[in-house]
């Protein structure tokens, strides 16, 4: 019984999060209802209340689920002991990003939340930069920030391009282009 509940509410969030996305092609945050989004859902508004505050406690619920997935995938890769690295770690990035395309694409699109782009920086810079790439090369750690704000932000940008393609490169193309490109920098894509 309890498993029947657990998948109502899975298939309820999932359906909410779906018509959230959406919603969110069309228009800001700011200027979607409780009402339509459940309209849209097919769900009755106190199911949604059931779940989430406002639409804006649904908006942060679901960064927040993100945002611990990417803590995941920023813990489990150590710079020094990981083979090829940071290959892996971008391919663990493109992997979660394609199945989850849908609500990244409205995050980081017109109409999405810069604050979580923010956050994502903000977990970056704390797991894989302060803790690792400054263990690699003491020149980096000086500049660190820089460094990292260059990758993190060419990776948005990357992901943004990606996400927006018609026929996008598979997660796996895309880790090692972000790997060739962390690694040896634009001018290898010359050569």
């Amino acid at each position: 019984m309890e498993n029947n509940i657990d998948r109502r509410v899975m298939r309820t969030k999932t359906l909410l999060i779906h018509s959230l996305s959406t919603l969110m092609k069309q228009k800001n945050i700011k200027d979607i209802t409780v009402k339509e989004l459940c309209e849209l859902a097919d769900i009755n508004r106190g199911t949604f209340y059931l779940h989430y505050k406002d639409i804006y406690d649904m908006l942060a619920s679901i960064e927040q689920e993100l945002s611990d997935k990417f803590i995941q995938i920023f813990q489990k890769y150590n710079a020094r002991n990981t083979k090829d690295f940071p290959y892996p770690l971008f391919l663990d990035i493109f992997e979660f990003v394609s199945d989850n395309a849908e609500l990244f694409r409205v995050l980081i699109g017109p109409n999405g939340d810069i604050s979580f782009i923010m956050k994502i920086h903000q977990l970056y810079n704390m797991y894989c930069i302060q803790t690792e790439i400054s263990k690699l090369s003491p020149e980096l750690s000086i500049n660190c920030k820089y460094y990292g704000n260059f990758i993190l932000y060419g990776c948005v940008g990357l992901i943004e391009q990606w996400l927006s393609s018609d026929n996008p490169e598979s997660p796996r193309e895309m880790a090692k282009l972000v790997t060739k490109l962390v690694s040896t920098g634009v001018l290898s894509l010359i050569k």
